[in-house]
């Protein structure tokens, strides 16, 4: 009947024992940004002469510097001068970008995501990077009201970058900046359309293959 010729189209193969780890981590590289700053695994050599050094035990946990808009954020923070401000990392998967923040200064120093995985993932990056003093917290920007920055980084999408825009700005001290990414270019106009509804001005923005990073004061 149709159900066993379904069946027999199936067959099982023998794989051979492999280590996977190791399989896995061929296919992971390191990342270099900007000649300053190396994103790369506990499995990775440290690269001598390198400014900022990261280790990021990537798991599943959004924020390894291989996408576009992680590397984007981070260029901007390696332009920017963060010693001694309050900085929060909105969407902050490995807290990859809090911890830039914290070796360049800046203190204190917030992480928050709405995912458990990434919430874990971040409290053992930190640690593993000696900034156990960056505060990692699972939530959203309900978690934000009463709370000041000076600096705000959210790599998260439009929508939700669209529905807490006005969180952030009411989260901003006066003169502080708003970096957005994780959105395409084409949906940069509906960004400064509602950033600028809150007072927010584009101040500048970063492109790289059609992903999109702003900064708004």
């Amino acid at each position: 009947n149709e159900f066993t010729e379904f069946l027999d189209s199936f067959r099982a193969e023998h794989i051979a024992d492999q280590n996977w780890n190791a399989v896995w981590e061929s296919q992971y590289d390191a990342v270099l940004i900007d000649n300053r700053c190396m994103v790369r695994a506990p499995f990775h050599p440290k690269q001598a002469g390198v400014e900022f050094d990261i280790v990021i035990m990537p798991k599943m946990s959004f924020g390894t510097a291989h996408h576009e808009t992680t590397k984007l954020m981070i260029q901007y923070l390696l332009s920017m001068q963060v010693t001694g401000k309050s900085l929060l990392d909105m969407g902050s998967g490995t807290a990859v970008l809090a911890i830039l923040a914290r070796m360049k200064g800046a203190s204190p120093v917030t992480a928050v995501d709405n995912d458990e995985w990434a919430f874990n993932n971040a409290l053992e990056n930190v640690q593993s990077n000696n900034f156990a003093d960056i505060e990692v917290l699972l939530g959203d920007a309900s978690l934000l009201s009463g709370k000041k920055y000076d600096i705000i980084l959210a790599n998260i999408n439009r929508n939700i970058l669209l529905n807490d825009i006005p969180v952030y700005r009411e989260s901003l001290n006066p003169g502080g900046k708003l970096f957005m990414s994780g959105f395409y270019s084409e949906d940069l106009p509906l960004i400064e359309s509602k950033a600028n509804e809150t007072g927010l001005n584009l101040m500048s923005k970063r492109i790289e293959n059609n992903w999109t990073a702003a900064c708004f004061t």
